[in-house]
């Protein structure tokens, strides 16, 4: 995780609205301009306030003129400190930018005197007395912008520090839910591990190129099971492949009271997806579809592409929603799934269970591309 440079502040970041915008040159001009304006307002209001006797729209022009050329001067020295030094915050740095804001308060109310006063910005600048009486005012501007870009520099370090909180806790997340999913991925349903082995088992002597054929497909739903629970990544087509071997290995030990079809284009193949993902759906569909129904039923897996990304159904004829009660160990549950979902998506991916018509149950899994 990388630490976020510190990003350039103006004081009109200070308030939420005018964060909206991306910061650039053009921006922070106009928001200076703004600034000074604010500034020049507000320091007419305090000259009133203190019994001043000079014409309102006098008064205001001589503020805003003087806000204007030193705001402008300080925000180009500002501007230039962070093109010499740039992301350098040290006590060094805050206390040339200190210094350099009172040059340029110190230049500025000489220029805005030399500006209203009729006289040249030289003469200003050499005269002791009005230097004299421009210093207070340009220590007090100084103060004042070290104390907003400082209070801007502390804001700007919470956020990133909430930011990278969050971004940690993401993380955290993230990883307990992975560890979770290999947890999942790991476990076989016992129920279904005993039950096939013991039919294997009672197969050997009665029928032993049954019980052969139903311990190959055994080993091959294993094979594809234990791949899936390593990868990180998977493809449609291997998921499918999965639930292939799965079904194949059902319809062994199920015989007629269990059918299947795959209706998956080979383009959908290459899709690369989370894995484990489909899986969920054909257990849930045998063990709370086919099996509770005496005389079984067929389950049909489709795949397709749709505008939004990939679309995956296994629907069944079974006992539908209602029917069946809910069985424990029944491995990885949709509860499961959507949750895992949710980690890998958020809201781009969900999984719906829709009631057919002529009975049975369609699972539909939504991803994005």
């Amino acid at each position: 995780m990388t630490t976020p440079a510190t990003p350039s502040m103006h004081p009109l970041e200070s308030f939420a609205p005018f964060r909206r915008w991306r910061p650039s040159p053009l921006r922070n001009l106009v928001y200076t301009f703004v600034w000074n304006g604010i500034v020049g307002v507000a320091l007419t209001c305090v000259a009133l306030l203190f019994g001043s006797r000079a014409p309102v729209a006098t008064l205001l022009t001589e503020m805003l003129f003087a806000s204007n050329v030193i705001g402008f001067l300080i925000h180009g020295v500002v501007h230039l400190l962070r093109r010499v030094a740039p992301g350098r915050n040290s006590t060094a740095m805050r206390a040339a930018r200190v210094l350099l804001t009172a040059c340029c308060a110190l230049l500025g109310l000489a220029v805005t005197d030399a500006v209203l006063g009729g006289r040249s910005t030289f003469d200003a600048l050499l005269h002791t007395g009005l230097m004299a009486r421009y210093l207070p005012g340009a220590i007090v501007v100084a103060l004042l912008m070290a104390g907003v870009l400082t209070a801007g520099e502390r804001r700007v370090a919470r956020e990133i520090e909430a930011a990278r909180q969050q971004e940690q806790i993401a993380e955290a997340a993230r990883l307990l839910a992975e560890a979770q999913l290999r947890t999942l991925q790991a476990q076989i349903e016992p129920h279904f591990l005993y039950n096939t082995l013991a039919n294997v088992v009672s197969l050997i002597g009665s029928d032993p190129v049954r019980a052969r054929h139903m311990l190959e497909r055994l080993i091959d739903f294993l094979r594809a099971s234990l791949s899936a629970s390593r990868a990180e990544h998977a493809t449609l087509g291997a998921e499918i492949d999965l639930a292939r071997a799965y079904l194949d290995l059902l319809t062994v030990r199920m015989g007629a009271r269990l059918r299947y079809r795959i209706d998956v284009d080979d383009a959908c193949r290459a899709a690369a997806i989370a894995p484990m993902l489909i899986q969920p759906l054909v257990e849930n569909a045998v063990m709370h579809g086919i099996e509770p129904k005496v005389d079984g039923g067929t389950i049909v897996v489709r795949a397709r592409r749709t505008d939004a990304g990939w679309c995956v159904e296994v629907a069944d004829d079974g006992a539908g929603l209602t029917a069946a009660a809910p069985r424990p160990g029944g491995g990885v549950g949709l509860s499961n799934l959507r949750e895992r979902l949710r980690t890998l998506h958020g809201n781009l991916a969900q999984v719906q269970l829709l009631e057919n018509q002529d009975g049975g149950v369609t699972s539909r899994l939504i991803l994005p591309a």
